[in-house]
């Protein structure tokens, strides 16, 4: 019987799943998730699901977390938390009673870490930005390899030698692109799942900065007050890739999912990334801005940039972010992880 994989899973938002789901599509082995996947769609697919490991009391990631005396090789690990201690001991029986060939670990120094402690090899997924932190450098140390997905030229500089040595890079892993569409004249905005959203009156700002061109907006908006006539809300909609094949300029944060899907529906996109640990999202959006694949504005623009950067969008050679699309690499990362095992098995 052939052995299966594991793939754990962050809560944090839409993109680790739809990672997941997209290369376990493509594995010749059975892969089940494994995580906090309640609030998502996980309907055809074999799931671990986890209680959660958030705060209690609805406290914030703060870092109180008996920090003073968590081990050095930990980012999160706080104490008499009922979720965390039933979390792990639910991965340690799925993994006694399956005996798993790989667990896939997008992300978590703690997951990675225990999986090593119960035998198991892992894949460790690298997310953009420089992490040389110690709790970091140790779970990539404890990994068979290391899932970059991102293409190698969206690395950070400041990434030491021996992990760029045992990345693989994937490259985006998100959805396929579509068929060519005709773009219209629409300024597309996404906000995406693991963000604050929109703020209505910086948006009504920005559509009257441009009122020539219609403005579109998906994702979560807050706030109240008069909506121009070229500003259409739709929020949560489920035909995200076919919208951005149809707008002639995109716009939207720096993480994976939105960069994907700019580069593999070759969209001029202004880039708008935002604050995250490490530099996730900032360090990708600088590289972007070298290569001339995307104009790049740290947070939401001030009404009077917004006429500027609608300019320089548009003036994008499209062929520079479209050079970082793969259409292969959900495929090819499947492929990876096989050879992986392979190796792991014959060692």
């Amino acid at each position: 019987m052939t052995r299966g994989i594991g793939w754990y899973v962050h809560h944090q938002g839409a993109g680790h799943l739809q990672r997941a789901r997209a290369v376990a599509a493509a594995l010749p082995r059975p892969c089940t998730l494994i995580g906090t996947l309640a609030e998502f769609d996980t309907s055809g697919l074999d799931v671990l699901d986890l209680p959660d490991d958030r705060p209690l009391g609805g406290a914030a990631f703060d870092g109180r977390d008996g920090e003073a005396e968590r081990p050095e090789a930990l980012h999160y690990a706080p104490l008499n938390h009922p979720g965390v201690r039933t979390r792990m001991a639910r991965i340690a029986e799925w993994a006694a009673r399956t005996n798993p060939a790989l667990i896939v670990v997008d992300v978590s120094v703690e997951i990675a870490l225990l999986a090593r402690l119960l035998s198991v090899p892992t894949l460790v997924v690298r997310l953009a930005g420089t992490r040389t932190d110690r709790p970091h450098c140790e779970a990539f140390r404890s990994a068979a390899r290391l899932l970059a997905p991102f293409p190698e030229a969206l690395d950070g500089a400041g990434v030491p030698d021996w992990i760029r040595a045992k990345t693989h890079y994937a490259g985006f892993l998100g959805a396929p692109a579509q068929a060519a569409a005709q773009a219209g004249d629409d300024i597309l905005v996404v906000f995406g799942r693991g963000g604050a959203g929109g703020d209505l009156a910086e948006l009504a700002a920005a559509a009257r900065a441009v009122p020539e061109r219609p403005w579109h907006v998906l994702g979560p908006v807050s706030g109240a007050g008069e909506v121009p006539e070229n500003l259409h809300l739709h929020g949560w909609v489920d035909d995200v890739e076919a919208r951005v094949a149809r707008a002639a300029l995109l716009v939207g944060g720096g993480g994976d999912g939105l960069v994907a899907l700019a580069a593999g529906q070759a969209k001029r996109f202004v880039c708008l990334p935002e604050e995250r640990a490490y530099g996730e999202q900032t360090e990708k959006a600088e590289a972007l801005r070298k290569l001339g694949a995307a104009v790049v504005h740290p947070g939401w623009p001030s009404t009077e940039a917004w006429p500027g950067l609608v300019r320089a969008g548009l003036a994008l050679d499209p062929a520079v972010i479209r050079s970082l699309h793969r259409p292969s690499a959900v495929q090819d990362c499947a492929a990876a992880i096989e050879n992986l095992i392979r190796q792991r098995d014959h060692a």
